[in-house]
């Protein structure tokens, strides 16, 4: 669970909630079926209009994707090339081709099986960048749908607006509602900008973040195949990787090599949750 996700979430929309509290503003003005309906309708048909179906249909699973990211262990991918740099240096690479079903991550197991089908290094290198790109392109399609939809919802908060504005001055004879009446037409207003902010904004930039991570992860591993191919020192490659992981991430590379000093050797395997 990205905690993070959550509490962003939770801290703007409190932030809100207590500046009208602070201002001894009604909290239940907000509440506004009509703007709602509008604006997130609204919304939602707008960025319907704008991408391909097949694009829209990822949506839930993308709103999903921010709460609950896939999990890339840096870490515990050194550990998975270190061994197996190990065994192609003692037995060969056509040795590996055993440990290949041991691998849960299919990027990794993709190169590694080039690496045992004896693969030109220049062509492996090319169909793993063409990968990365293909899983750029569509992460940047994901993230740009939400954008889209920051750039729609303070529209559709003005037309909200502009909606009840008509409403109010259809019926301007009672003078004595007219200034509430004015004032709950621009709670659309507000429902408009504070979606675009708190919600589809800050979620294309959690999702540019996450491809971020998957991305240098994908960078390492790509020189991990193609190291342990041309045959460097285990070690050489280990303090490679080293150079792509962060300093929290080394101490915790630290500990798991502490660990596998004193524990049963186990399989190359490691938890992983797919992309979207």
């Amino acid at each position: 669970m990205e905690i993070a996700t959550l509490f962003g979430l939770v801290l703007g929309i409190g932030a809100l909630i207590g500046s009208m509290l602070i201002e001894h503003n009604n909290v239940t003005a907000l509440i506004n079926l009509a703007a709602i309906v509008l604006v997130i309708g609204g919304t939602l048909g707008a960025t319907a209009t704008g991408v391909p179906l097949r694009q829209l249909r990822k949506l839930p699973k993308l709103l999903l994707l921010t709460f609950r990211p896939p999990a890339f262990h840096a870490e515990e991918i050194v550990e998975q090339v270190r061994e197996l740099a190990d065994r192609a240096r003692r037995d060969g690479l056509l040795a590996l081709d055993d440990s290949l079903d041991e691998l849960s991550d299919p990027f990794l197991k993709m190169g590694m099986q080039m690496v045992v089908d004896g693969t030109d290094p220049g062509l492996i290198r090319d169909v793993m960048e063409s990968e990365l790109q293909s899983i750029a392109e569509r992460h940047e399609n994901g993230a740009a749908m939400f954008e889209a939809a920051g750039g729609y919802a303070p529209t559709m908060g003005i037309m909200g607006t502009v909606v009840g504005l008509i409403s109010v001055l259809g019926n301007i004879s009672d003078v004595t509602r007219l200034a509430s009446s004015v004032a709950t037409a621009f709670v659309a207003t507000l429902w408009g900008v504070a979606t675009a902010n708190f919600l589809w904004l800050p979620l294309a930039t959690k999702l540019r973040n996450l491809h971020g991570e998957e991305e240098a992860v994908r960078e390492m591993e790509i020189e991990a195949v193609l190291s342990i191919q041309a045959g460097d020192n285990p070690r050489v490659i280990e303090q490679k990787l080293l150079t792509f992981l962060s300093s929290e991430q080394r101490a915790r590379y630290i500990q798991l090599q502490e660990k596998s000093r004193t524990a049963p050797a186990e399989p190359l395997q490691q938890e992983r949750r797919g992309s979207a």
